[in-house]
């Protein structure tokens, strides 16, 4: 008995720990870096409040933006459902931030480089200059997005506002037009990312089908210009940058961070407050 109440305590606390990792954000650190990985050229940190105030906003809170997850078909074809027919991932009727708008902050990307957009755990995914800065109308703008006006119905709840109410955000998403979509849906849909993308940036879920729900970043605190590209290993998480040394390069505007929302600490206390209990419990 003490054993199965002890092995309950461990795993209450893991799961306290992991509900402070997995926490909306509201700010992003915005990073430009040289071609060695590691010098810190320029770096600024801006809120949401900053973003809508002063960057153009992609989204008008009403519209729906979606990206598909997986056809689970045998044909290898029919995988990437060219006619957009399953599996959509609701984003909600979101408004964002580009992310090219973001990295012009600390001095913009240049062919041959590389943008990586780090959530706060650590996971992380990168894009080439083409699809930030000239993507298609079937991708649309990339965009981090800090407000989310209307949930989905079905599938993943975002949470409605800003964060941390929109407890997804802030999170990535693209915005396509809907071109192709015979419903007149913004999808970018998995042959939309075929069509868009180099083959080795095609996000494919257990690397077997495609599934541009891959690229939906949540809980994004950092934005890292790679000059030359980011040499590191794709699929390991990063630490952040936030706190370097770095001294900036150019003036760039910078927001005051928002005071973080308590709701990750009184998730963390009260986990703490029901462990006790059950240690109190213990016989």
């Amino acid at each position: 008995m003490n054993r199965t109440k002890s092995v309950f305590l461990i795993l209450l606390l893991c799961a306290c720990f992991a509900g402070v990792q997995a926490a909306s954000t509201d700010s992003v650190h915005v990073v430009k870096l040289a071609d060695d990985g590691t010098t810190v050229l320029n770096e600024t940190t801006v809120d949401y409040q900053w973003m809508e105030k002063n960057l153009p906003v992609l989204g008008d809170g009403v519209t729906h933006y979606y990206h598909q997850g997986p056809v689970f078909a045998e044909d290898k074809e029919a995988q990437w459902d060219r006619n957009e027919t399953a599996n959509f991932k609701d984003r909600g009727a979101v408004k964002g931030t580009n992310v090219a708008d973001l990295c012009d902050l600390v001095g913009g990307m240049a062919p041959g480089d590389e943008v990586m957009i780090k959530a706060g755990d650590g996971y992380h995914i990168e894009f080439g200059y083409q699809n930030v800065y000239e993507p298609a109308p079937r991708q649309g703008p990339i965009g981090i997005c800090w407000y989310n006006g209307e949930d989905a119905t079905v599938g993943e709840r975002q949470g409605v506002g800003y964060p941390p109410d929109y407890h997804a955000g802030m999170r990535l998403v693209f915005f396509a037009d809907d071109s192709t979509n015979p419903e007149g849906k913004h999808v970018f849909g998995n042959q939309d990312m075929r069509e868009c993308f180099p083959p080795e940036r095609l996000h494919l879920f257990n690397d077997l089908y495609p599934s541009t729900s891959g690229y939906t970043v949540k809980w994004i605190d950092e934005v890292r210009v790679y000059e030359g590209g980011y040499n590191g290993v794709k699929n390991v998480p990063v630490k952040s940058l936030q706190g370097s040394a770095a001294v900036e390069t150019t003036e760039v505007p910078t927001a005051a961070k928002t005071a973080q929302s308590p709701a990750p600490i009184l998730g963390l206390l009260a986990g703490l407050g029901l462990a006790g209990f059950a240690w109190r419990m213990r016989g």
